[in-house]
């Protein structure tokens, strides 16, 4: 008799056609997300839960997955789990880590490039039909090239941005709470600073941080005011890394320049001060977003449930304390 898995939110066919194989496959019939009080209905006799990065799986939907052996998370970040409520009851909890690298980066420079640019004010000008030839002065934006790129978090995807920018020729600082390995700083040419000095020399400030205590609010209004008034600040962590109200005084009393966002401090709300502005480039949580990527995010979280349903520890754990040595 098959194992049983629950799936939050249907993924694509290749990786459901493999769950299918090894597993008996209960997968969101709607086009949107569980609530908790469905997940719970559904959990009894699953074993396993692949669970969509937007869903917020708690202690209490933990508890109630008495079966429950792994909760595979499609995503890299996995501030949505409780994982202490996961280690305390041995249930794996798993992550998508390095398959969406480059594509985030990519994601990341094209926010930094979108708001220096003015692309999205510069877009609903064409479509709105106010464009009536070239000017010496129309929508005039800030170069990137040759800039100073301040990276909090050089991570998988911090250090990636960072080798992005060397194509357009940035100076690199860094900061990050971890010993960066030595070849790694030398091949981007990267400096380290405190976070303090790093918000004063940048003209471009991104953020590549998890989502735990020490990173929420990581830039409120006191780090903003650091920053120089001709900088903007790039977001394609995590939402609640920035203090969205911050950010808002910020660009409105031009504090900084202006910012690049494609996370929310409350997503799916985003701040109504910010839909107004101009200075801002808003996206809604794209960063894995291509295709090939999100196949092999569902693909890697599929084989992190077969791994547990072979009796194995999964190959992307996040609580490995669980397992005996």
């Amino acid at each position: 008799m098959k194992a049983k898995v629950l799936v939050s939110r249907k993924i694509q066919e290749g990786p459901l056609a493999l769950l299918n194989e090894h597993a008996e496959v209960m997968v969101n019939p709607e086009d949107r997300a569980m609530t908790p009080k469905e997940i719970i209905a559904n959990l009894p006799g699953k074993v396993g839960l692949l669970a969509a990065g937007s869903d917020a799986i708690s202690g209490k939907i933990l508890e109630a997955g008495r079966d429950l052996k792994i909760v595979a998370n499609n995503a890299v970040g996995f501030n949505n789990i409780d994982l202490a409520a996961a280690t305390r009851l041995k249930i794996a909890a798993t992550n998508t880590p390095e398959v969406l690298t480059d594509t985030t980066a990519d994601l990341a420079f094209a926010l930094m490039l979108g708001v220096a640019r003015r692309m999205g004010e510069a877009e609903r000008f064409v479509r709105a039909g106010k464009w009536v030839g070239w000017h010496p002065n129309l929508l005039l934006g800030r170069d990137v090239h040759g800039k100073t790129l301040g990276v909090i978090g050089l991570g998988r995807i911090g250090s990636a941005v960072a080798k992005r920018a060397l194509g357009f020729n940035m100076e690199i600082l860094y900061n990050d709470i971890r010993k960066i390995e030595a070849g790694l700083v030398d091949m981007l040419r990267a400096k380290f600073f405190p976070l303090k000095e790093l918000l004063a020399k940048a003209d471009f400030v991104t953020l590549h941080v998890p989502l735990n205590a020490e990173t929420t609010h990581l830039i409120g209004r006191e780090e903003l005011r650091r920053m120089k008034k001709t900088a903007f600040l790039i977001n394609a962590s995590r939402g609640p890394v920035v203090d969205e109200s911050a950010l808002v005084e910020a660009l409105q009393s031009g504090v900084i320049a202006g910012a690049g966002l494609d996370v929310f401090e409350k997503e799916p709300r985003v701040s109504p001060e910010l839909l107004k502005m101009e200075n801002v480039f808003l996206v809604p949580h794209i960063g894995s977003a291509t295709s090939a990527t999100r196949e092999k995010m569902s693909l890697v979280a599929v084989k992190n449930i077969l791994a547990v349903l072979r009796g194995e520890s999964p190959p992307n754990i996040l609580n490995p304390e669980i397992y005996p040595k």
